[in-house]
């Protein structure tokens, strides 16, 4: 990291990247599957077709794995099998394509962001001064003629015009005359090119006219041109960032300074960054915890909102687990590092999020075919333009030219371009708040056409977690904790949960597989276990959650254990029920059980003492007959049919498999994310049809105006950086929640 601060501060005097200087091979991370990961910052991306051409390059090249380039963050993601040396020759790749690179770190992207906002809005303060001053100027020119104003004046006018234009648009044009030029010496294009052909060609031509003492002067509408072209670029790169907020404040989370205790008592400050597991950390009140972590020492509350969702403070004592990033509340605590920042549960979180902001969706995959069409096609019509009105039409070829600089500014793709993406962007974060985390960025695609649900029941619809009903006598209880405490099973942590007393001595204590436990006490053989194994013939089977224990001698004794329903299980499913899906539990457990719970959620369809195999085949067949189909669920037995489903959730309790398998986990005691996620994907899909036929309508009626020579580069400018902000003001509803 010390490395990557050297290379930020290089870059930032210099503005130049020298990969072999650099040695980004330092930056090199391993990746789980033993191939190679780089992270870096790309500056320059505008569009979809930006991020196309990278991502396309890239795969080209020898031994990628993994090319994915985040269309908010800007972060290039870039896995391979091969030598960390490689990462100098894929930076060089990527600058060769016309886009600057920097190593990734919150805080350099966080500051590369307020620099680029800067130096537009520099432009923009330039490009409007100069604006009013020659439009000023062109006032007097558009209401006399030169008969009336005389020649002489009217040339004075245009040579001040240009003496105010020129350097403005030498200053103000430097974003898309950069981009541009970067593009084209490493023979690519970009939407910058025709932009900045447009600006070069409508002052050169008003240039060459002034000199000749000629009429076609468009100062003013090269200026105006250029001025609402940088507010088009400028909102879009404010409203970019307000989107990505709840990643960014994610991730500076995971920066700052840690206070570990060494030799004692001494206290060192060093960074979150370079903590490592085992060490002990002293956690003031009001600090956040910088890693995930158990209890040593020390008693407190902890706020858990950012992780669980959960307002309510939760009480941690000693032994308990703290993550990354949530805060201590009442007292100083101290806490030992189970794994380093990088590993964290924020940091997984993080990554989470970054996977699912740059998808191959099917919508993103259509705008990515539209943009890289894009510039052969504008550049096309541009030159028929030209051509058809000098030759055919008969008109001045300065007029025809600028009908032709018309059509290059008006079908920028700007517009179809941010259609997804920037849907996507406002989606993820605003489900991150209700600590949902999608997994892969086409789930709310494929969340919003379902019409069928199948729930596990333990663990998803319920708590998970078994509770002892009643009271019991207190040697039968010690009996039965004393066997129960050899056991992992849930019912058997339940029943240790619930006893507080001393444990006896149980003598050849053994675990008889899909029955339960056994010993010997004062020589007589006690079991705990299942109903078949441990039960009296004359005993019944009841539909409660249930073990039994069998002493003896004596008469088998029934403890019953409830596994509550999730607070707003009810609720939620009756919400769900209304948009018309139809919900179907699918759970491993007694037939008694499970239809009880389906009673109480008020469903008619359940599966009962169903195989892993079983969920997958009912899911198959509901496939089968063209129903779209989503699963939620926790356990292993769930994994096959969370990963074959259409589409798939997972609680944050469920096991590693399970959450590997879902396309979207869901954090906290509460079941309402499930219906705020899939109504998100409503409005997500919703919003990005509308994106669409917005882009697409514009262009109908846009590129055959311009080619008719019915609209003046300044209106083309004005349509062209408007349909960019509807795009993006129509995509921040969803923000809004309406």
């Amino acid at each position: 990291m010390e490395q990557c601060k050297r290379i930020s501060d290089k870059l930032q005097i210099s503005g130049e990247v020298d990969s072999n200087a650099l040695g980004y091979e330092g930056l090199v991370d391993r990746a789980i599957d033993g191939n190679k990961q780089l992270s870096i910052l790309v500056s320059g991306v505008h569009c979809a077709g930006c991020i196309q051409k990278i991502e396309s390059s890239l795969a080209k090249e020898q031994d990628i794995k993994s090319v994915r380039l985040n269309f908010s963050t800007k972060r290039l993601a870039i896995i391979w099998q091969g030598e960390d040396e490689y990462a100098n020759d894929l930076v060089k790749k990527v600058e060769s394509l016309g886009y600057g690179v920097k190593p990734y770190t919150p805080d350099i992207a966080k500051e590369e962001t307020k620099l680029q906002e800067h130096f537009l809005l520099l432009c923009l303060g330039v490009a409007g001064f100069a604006m009013g001053n020659i439009m000023l100027l062109s006032v007097g020119l558009w209401s006399s003629s030169s008969e009336t104003m005389g020649v002489a004046t009217r040339d004075l006018m245009h040579w001040v015009s240009a003496i105010i234009a020129i350097p403005t648009i030498i200053f103000s044009g430097r974003p898309f005359f950069r981009s541009a030029f970067k593009a084209l010496i490493a023979g690519h294009t970009n939407m910058d090119v025709p932009i900045s052909i447009a600006l070069i060609l409508a002052s050169g031509m008003s240039l060459y006219e002034t000199m000749n003492q000629g009429e076609h002067v468009y100062f003013d509408s090269a200026v105006m041109l250029m001025f609402f072209l940088l507010i088009g670029r400028y909102l879009d790169m404010r409203a970019k960032g307000v989107a990505r907020s709840s990643a960014s404040e994610l991730l500076s989370t995971l920066s700052g300074f840690a206070n570990v205790i060494e030799g004692g008592n001494k206290i060192k400050r060093i960074a979150i960054r370079d903590v490592r597991e085992g060490m002990i950390i002293r956690v003031a009140s009001g600090d956040s915890f910088p890693v995930d972590g158990i209890i040593k020492k020390g008693r407190s509350s902890v706020d858990t909102s950012l992780v669980t969702g959960e307002t309510l403070p939760t009480d941690i004592q000693a032994g308990d687990e703290v993550y990354a990033g949530t805060i201590n509340i009442s007292a100083p605590v101290t806490i030992e590092a189970i794994r380093v920042a990088d590993d964290s549960l924020l940091a997984d979180i993080v990554r989470l999020m970054e996977k699912a902001g740059q998808s191959q969706a099917r919508y993103v995959r259509m705008a990515d075919k539209a943009a890289k069409a894009y510039t052969p096609v504008v550049h096309s019509m541009a030159v028929i333009a030209f051509l058809g009105w000098w030759l055919v039409g008969g008109i001045a070829p300065q007029d025809a030219l600028l009908i032709a600089v018309t059509v290059l500014i008006i079908t920028c793709p700007c517009a179809l371009g941010l259609a997804v993406p920037i849907v996507q962007v406002i989606a993820s974060g605003k489900l991150m708040k209700k600590s949902v985390l999608l997994k892969s960025g086409d789930a709310l695609e494929r969340l919003a056409v379902i019409d069928t649900i199948l729930m596990d029941k333990t663990g998803t619809l319920t708590v998970g977690k078994p509770v002892l009903q009643g009271e019991y006598d207190q040697e039968i209880m010690q009996i039965a904790v004393s066997l129960a405490a050899h056991s992992s099973h849930p019912l058997s942590k339940a029943l240790n949960n619930a006893y507080k007393g001393n444990y006896l001595d149980i003598e050849d204590v053994q675990e008889v597989a899909g029955k339960g436990m056994k010993g010997k006490y004062n020589g007589k053989l006690v079991k705990l276990g299942s109903h078949s194994w441990c039960a009296n013939n004359n005993d019944p089977s009841s539909s409660d959650i249930e073990l039994w224990l069998s002493i003896e001698g004596r008469s088998s004794i029934k403890f019953i254990f409830k596994d509550s329903l999730r607070t707003d299980t009810v609720e939620t499913l009756s919400k769900l029920k209304k948009q018309g899906l139809d919900i179907i539990i699918l759970s491993g457990d007694r037939k008694e059980v499970v239809e009880n719970i389906a009673k109480e959620c008020d469903i008619s369809k359940f599966y009962s003492e169903v195989t892993p195999p079983e969920k997958f085949k009912i899911m198959e067949e509901l496939s089968c007959k063209g129903h779209k189909v989503m699963m939620v669920g926790d356990g292993l037995n769930d994994a096959p049919t969370l990963a074959g489903a259409d589409v798939s959730m997972a609680p944050g309790t469920a096991i590693d498999m399970a959450q590997n398998a879902a396309d979207i986990i869901f954090m906290g005691e509460k079941f309402a994310p499930v219906y705020e996620t899939y109504n998100i994907a409503k409005f997500y899909q919703k919003l990005v049809k509308e994106n669409f036929g917005l882009a697409v309508i514009y262009n109908i009626v846009a590129i055959p105006l311009a080619l008719a020579g019915l609209v003046t580069p300044l209106i083309a400018a004005i349509a062209m950086s408007g349909s960019s902000i509807i795009v993006i003001g129509n995509s921040f509803r969803l923000r809004l929640g309406k």
